[in-house]
């Protein structure tokens, strides 16, 4: 039997390795996550023009079902600062609007440092108490016959006053993920949100565990201890870890992406 292909709709360079470890891990064995790269490398880009992450990720997801014929999955993401409303938001990858030159280089010949150098000098006078955050993502799936699933994740933590670490992409090196966020990937089950197929049939509450739960289990324990506790971390605390800290395997069992992915698969164990 010949695999099942699905398109994954984006050209994000960080986004696509980290996307597709998750979903081989949730998704069917025999189906094969492609990219626009491998289908349509002429595609052109998709105006963002909805307000919201949902509706971001439906226009990337629709779009690409429509050029290329197949199933398709997208997300929107971005980092949700407190202090400042909400934002960058769906507007993060593009905060710095290439005005911004952190490296040198020109602007936005960085973008993800201009980013961060820019957040980091908006926040410079926020006491550490004040710097909540949360990265969000919603993730789309849009398929010829019609049918349209979403599935949102959150992970929670702080801004941090410099960058740490070397793992990730965007704004990974100073976003602190709180220390509670590890006890998810201890048990990395997720509830199903949301009609599963067209004739909008409940999907089973749990879906199944994270392919490496064990493994990310042990090195999110080590990551946890540099805090020595449960409670959230602080920025400017020491031990604070940030997302671009954990090794892939861990950021995929607590992420806002892994969590999102993982809900929708949920959704399309029926149907997929």
């Amino acid at each position: 039997m010949a695999a099942r292909r699905i398109v994954l709709a984006t050209r994000n360079k960080g986004k696509v390795p980290e996307l597709q470890r998750i979903l081989s891990e949730v998704l069917p064995g025999e189906t094969e996550v492609v990219t626009l790269a491998d289908v349509a490398p002429g595609a052109p880009d998709v105006v963002e023009n909805g307000v919201t992450f949902e509706a971001n990720s439906l226009l990337k997801a629709r779009a690409a079902c429509e050029l290329t014929g197949l199933p398709a999955i997208a997300d929107d993401s971005g980092l949700c600062v407190d202090v400042l409303g909400g934002a960058p938001g769906i507007f993060s990858a593009r905060w710095s609007g290439g005005l911004v030159d952190s490296t040198g280089a020109g602007p936005g010949a960085d973008r993800d440092a201009d980013n961060i150098a820019l957040l980091l000098a908006q926040l410079a006078d926020v006491p550490d108490e004040e710097r909540g955050a949360h990265f969000a993502c919603v993730m789309s799936y849009v398929d010829p016959d019609g049918l349209e699933l979403t599935a949102r994740g959150e992970m929670q933590g702080v801004i941090l006053r410099e960058r740490q670490g070397e793992y990730g992409f965007g704004y990974d090196p100073i976003f602190g993920v709180d220390a509670t966020e590890f006890d998810d990937a201890e048990q990395p089950q997720v509830q199903a949100v949301g009609p599963s197929s067209r004739n909008g049939s409940d999907v089973p509450d749990v879906i199944s565990e994270v392919a490496a739960e064990g493994h990310a289990s042990e090195v999110a324990a080590d990551a946890a201890a540099k805090v020595g506790d449960d409670t959230p971390f602080t920025a400017g605390d020491d031990g604070a870890v940030s997302a671009a800290e954990l090794p892939p395997e861990v950021k995929n069992a607590i992420s806002h992406r892994g969590r999102a992915v993982r809900k929708l698969a949920a959704q399309l164990a029926p149907v997929v």
